[in-house]
């Protein structure tokens, strides 16, 4: 459980924070920058799921499920995969939380028809405030595979997984709100040529 006594430490004043194995690093690193914007996916998130008012319970409760996933994600990018013994068990996305998001996908697009053209981001309030979400996940994810990149650092599998579903996740699902599809603008090449 955790618990929150003191919000402010100062000990991120000179610039650095702590990761989940105690080693400190800088505010810029890579990996900061890529936990952090996992943070700004699940506030967007939020963002959206005060739109849907309780119009769509069903998508609330995926997008909730998210957000709670979203906090694995974040979780399992502070504690660095370098081999060391740590005294806990790091909690790692899982395959099962993949799949789950998969299924959501499936279920959702099988009441869209196919796109015969990309679609503008918008529709409802909703729908624009998924797309914004997905649009954030899809930064998320580029600093996530930045990161993997990198000498000596590693982001697990199943974690690149995730984060690279979610935005599909928030594709399909802005189009579920606006209306089954109905709701979306498509994209005309050149219209305003």
């Amino acid at each position: 459980m955790v618990v929150l006594n003191r919000i402010y430490t100062k000990t991120g004043d000179a610039g650095t924070t702590a990761l989940g194995t105690g080693e400190r690093v800088s505010k810029t690193s890579s990996r900061i920058a890529a936990y952090g914007t996992v943070d700004e996916t699940n506030a967007a998130v939020g963002v959206a799921r005060t739109h849907l008012a309780g119009s769509d319970p069903d998508v609330d409760a995926m997008l909730l499920r998210v957000q709670n996933d979203l906090f694995d994600l974040g979780a399992d990018l502070c504690v660095p995969d370098k081999g060391q013994k740590l005294p806990y068990e790091p909690l790692r996305i899982a395959d099962a939380q993949v799949s789950r998001l998969e299924s959501e996908i499936d279920l959702m697009n099988a009441e869209l028809d196919p796109l015969r053209s990309f679609i503008l981001p918008g529709g409802t309030p909703t729908g624009a405030a998924l797309h914004i979400a997905r649009t954030v996940s899809r930064r998320a994810e580029r600093l996530m595979v930045e990161l993997s990149n990198e000498p000596g650092e590693t982001v697990s599998p199943p974690a690149l997984k995730y984060i690279n579903r979610l935005s599909d996740f928030l594709f399909v699902a802005s189009r579920y709100v606006n209306g089954r599809g109905k709701g979306d603008i498509l994209w005309v090449p050149g219209k305003n040529r």
